[in-house]
């Protein structure tokens, strides 16, 4: 390698460099919650959805903001959709934390029912429940 080409290489292995170390200095940002597990409980009417988030504490509370029903087409189930919100959704993603969150389906308006779950941007969870 001639002197130019290695002046060269260093400047762009020394640019590299210190953009990694920019990035690495830069608060890090909050994590979208994920699902570690979903189950309906039946004994209990209970959706039970454990969460898998990151923060600075593990006190977050969650909660499910409902779509419609839509109508069920031939052959299929009734669909709804919910959102499962983060009350601390912009926390900094410093730890990881796991909870059990527990939501009541006395209300669903239509059962049996397919159920999907979102949790921003792009985890989601289908699963069906009895009546």
């Amino acid at each position: 390698m001639n002197r130019a080409s290695l002046r060269r290489w260093s400047r762009y292995a020394a640019t590299g460099l210190l953009a990694l170390g920019s990035a690495w200095c830069l608060p890090r940002a909050a994590h979208a919650d994920s699902f570690s597990r979903v189950y309906y409980d039946a004994n209990t009417g209970e959706l039970v959805v454990v969460m898998r988030y990151r923060g600075t504490n593990p006190d977050h509370a969650f909660s499910l903001k409902w779509g419609p029903c839509s109508e069920a087409t031939s052959g299929n189930l009734p669909e709804v959709a919910a959102e499962v919100l983060d009350d601390q959704w912009r926390d900094q993603a410093q730890r990881e934390f796991k909870k059990t969150t527990r939501f009541s389906l006395a209300d669903l308006p239509c059962r049996p029912a397919k159920v999907t779950l979102r949790s921003a941007p792009r985890f989601t969870y289908t699963l069906v429940i009895a009546p």
